[in-house]
């Protein structure tokens, strides 16, 4: 009788994807070793997440601004959705993300500009964009970041433009006296299992629109 050799589920990957989420890996974990406020998991989001933080977005809809690039698994998202490359800014303060998302995206212009003053660095204008992704670890910033990053956020965003927000708890990351200090509402746009730790999809928008 012949022996049939058993081939592994995990080849199912081409060895470039492979070789490029190992990369992201431990790019991921080395920032959480060094600031682990600030990268927040130990892990890179996963592409199920990427896939619902990028639903609001229109490939002809005009400018996309994404906050915390990491190591770049949400900006792969948004490129696949159609948007064309000059339409999207990455902001990354982390000078080692911030390279390696020059590196895997030359045609995207990376920031290493704080969120909360954004406005001063990008080609676009106030009122120039129609989504921002957030990809930031809110719950690890207080309550005035948070006021901060919204209102900057919102100045560059165009009327019926929104805010999308990932956070591993099942509850809005923001406080509700902040939204309505802003004149902001939000409501839960999906969740997924498929996430290490699982995570919840919040959109934020200008009530009335």
């Amino acid at each position: 009788m012949q022996h049939r050799s058993k081939r592994s589920r995990a080849i199912a990957l081409p060895n470039s994807e492979l070789r490029t989420r190992a990369t992201e890996y431990l790019d991921f974990l080395a920032a959480w070793v060094k600031k682990p406020r600030q990268t927040a998991s130990v892990v890179p989001s996963s592409r199920y997440l990427a896939r619902l933080m990028v639903e609001q977005i229109d490939p002809a809809g005009g400018r996309v601004l994404e906050l915390g690039g990491g190591t770049g698994v949400f900006t792969r998202a948004i490129l696949e959705t159609g948007l064309p490359a000059d339409h999207l800014e990455v902001v990354e303060i982390n000078p080692a993300f911030a390279r390696g998302l020059r590196r895997h995206f030359p045609s995207v212009s990376v920031l290493e500009t704080p969120a909360q003053i954004v406005s001063t660095a990008t080609a676009g204008a106030p009122g120039d964009y129609q989504v921002v992704v957030s990809g930031l670890p809110l719950l690890a910033m207080d309550r005035h970041v948070h006021a901060d990053i919204l209102s900057e956020a919102f100045r560059m965003l165009r009327p019926g433009g929104c805010f999308v927000q990932f956070t591993y708890s099942m509850r809005p990351p923001v406080n509700r006296e902040i939204l309505d200090a802003l004149g902001l509402d939000v409501v839960r746009d999906g969740h997924t299992v498929r996430n290490f730790p699982p995570a919840t999809v919040f959109r934020f928008f200008r009530r009335g629109q």
